[in-house]
């Protein structure tokens, strides 16, 4: 009876872990392939930590970005046409001129970014937040301009 209390109290002590360091979701391979070639169309992009990087002028259409954290990245031109960027962190991002034709932003985090000029023609725009962000010539903007 002490050894199964003792690992009861083991197993106690180690849960909280799992919830502090969540699974890495992304395919490092694909995030590998992002950052060397700049072309990752299609490609299976959820949860990376993309946060800082200079994805100018990047392809990734049809790519999933499903909860990925591009935090302060430079997203100046990408083409993410078609992409799942659902719960994706753009705080601080910069966006200016990138292509989100047909993209699902839904709860997207646009907080403190900028974005102008970006082409968001049939993107699913519903619940994103851009507290701070600085916007315009696109429907990423408080009104739609």
């Amino acid at each position: 009876m002490k050894s199964r209390t003792k690992f009861l109290a083991a197993v106690a002590l180690i849960a909280p872990l799992f919830a502090v360091f969540p699974a890495q979701a992304d395919n490092p391979a694909h995030v590998a392939q992002l950052l060397e070639s700049r072309v990752c169309a299609g490609c299976d992009l959820r949860g990376a930590d993309l946060s800082g990087q200079h994805l100018i002028g990047v392809d990734l259409r049809a790519a999933d970005l499903t909860g990925a954290n591009l935090t302060n990245a430079n997203l100046e031109g990408a083409d993410l046409t078609g992409a799942n960027l659902t719960g994706a962190n753009l705080t601080n991002a910069f966006a200016t001129n990138a292509s989100f034709t047909n993209a699902n932003l839904t709860s997207a985090n646009f907080a403190d970014a900028t974005v102008y000029q970006a082409e968001t023609a049939g993107a699913v725009l519903t619940g994103i937040n851009l507290a701070g962000a600085e916007t315009g010539g696109s429907n990423i903007s408080v009104g739609g301009d």
